[in-house]
């Protein structure tokens, strides 16, 4: 059976507490996190109720990085409902919020966008303040991590492997001009181990011009059904689809984005030896991607996938892997 796996990258955003100040947390909260729109939330209490409607856990990736302006509690904020809810808090790290820190920056005045322009020392350093600051929060040890921006390089693998974080899923091979550097290739798109890691692709789609990433808003909801079906009626082990905690917002006009099939995604098994999804959707699902633009804001659109598979949906999370 095929294991789907529906990550959320949880954050507040850098961008929005530089633009409004660092006072303005509430609000750099409200839109980031609950996702507040005219038409209601569409934030990470959204999503957690529409995967409970259909029996589905959610990864979560949260970044920690915000308490070095706002304290711990602003985590805490995040991570408390998420764990309450009975879904996976992992580690995630966007290294912007150095610049804000002032003099809370533990490298200093080292500041930087993406991980990979940061020594493996500074990395680790950088690493283990994350991950004590999210147990801090509420969370339980992680064991996962993801890069801001996928910005890692193997130096960020090994930091990891350092401090007994097994997992990483920050290698996104459907994106050619990622700021992940870690040195594997487009062709990388199975679980491999890499820098004594065991590094999980995000997933792809092959399309028109090559491989695109497996993100709730970057396929169709017709190419997102093609790419769970061929999955699993080829045996697939595994399919790694991303998202965020505000990617549900439209970035204009405040209100919902032309995608609500964030519970559409069915999961099953213990963890195998995955291969992830390589080809393309159907020739049909193509042509209708091809002439016409994403389905506009329906929630009920969130349960079609799941209706399709009623006897695929138990959950499956990073804390439940098991190593073969």
């Amino acid at each position: 059976m095929t294991a789907v796996y529906l990550t959320i990258d949880t954050e507040y955003s850098s961008g929005l507490a530089a633009r409004l100040g660092v006072h303005a947390r509430e609000e750099v909260f409200a839109r980031s996190i609950d996702g507040h729109t005219r038409e209601g939330a569409v934030g990470i209490g959204f999503q957690m109720d529409v995967m409970a409607d259909h029996g589905i856990k959610g990864v979560f990736f949260v970044d920690p990085m915000p308490a070095l302006i706002w304290g711990t509690g602003a985590i805490a904020d995040v991570v408390e409902p998420i764990v309450a809810r009975g879904h996976d808090v992992q580690l995630h790290l966007h290294p912007e919020w150095l610049e804000l820190a002032g003099d809370a920056n533990p490298l200093g005045r080292r500041t930087g966008r993406n991980l990979h322009e940061f020594s493996e020392d500074e990395q680790l350093e950088l690493l283990d303040w994350a991950r004590s600051t999210l147990m801090d929060a509420g969370a339980p040890a992680p064991i996962a991590f993801r890069a801001g921006n996928y910005g890692a390089d193997d130096a960020t693998l090994r930091a990891l492997r350092r401090l007994g974080i097994r997992y990483d899923s920050s290698h996104v091979p459907g994106i050619a001009q990622s700021d992940c550097r870690i040195s594997l290739s487009n062709k990388d798109r199975t679980v491999v181990r890499h820098e004594g890691t065991i590094e999980v692709p995000v997933g792809s789609i092959g399309s028109f011009r090559g491989q695109r990433h497996a993100q709730v808003t970057a396929l169709s909801h017709g190419e997102m059904a093609a790419a769970l079906r061929f999955c699993i009626r080829e045996e697939r082990a595994m399919l790694n689809i991303v998202s965020h905690s505000f990617e549900l917002m439209s970035a204009s006009a405040g209100a919902p984005t032309g995608s609500c099939a964030i519970a559409s995604f069915p999961s099953a098994g213990p963890w195998p030896k995955p291969a992830a999804h390589d080809r393309r959707p159907s020739p049909a699902a193509r042509r209708r991607s091809a002439m016409r633009p994403a389905p506009r804001p329906c929630p009920a659109m969130s349960c079609a996938v799941v209706r399709a598979w009623p006897n695929n949906c138990s959950p499956i999370v990073f804390t439940e892997l098991r190593e073969s």
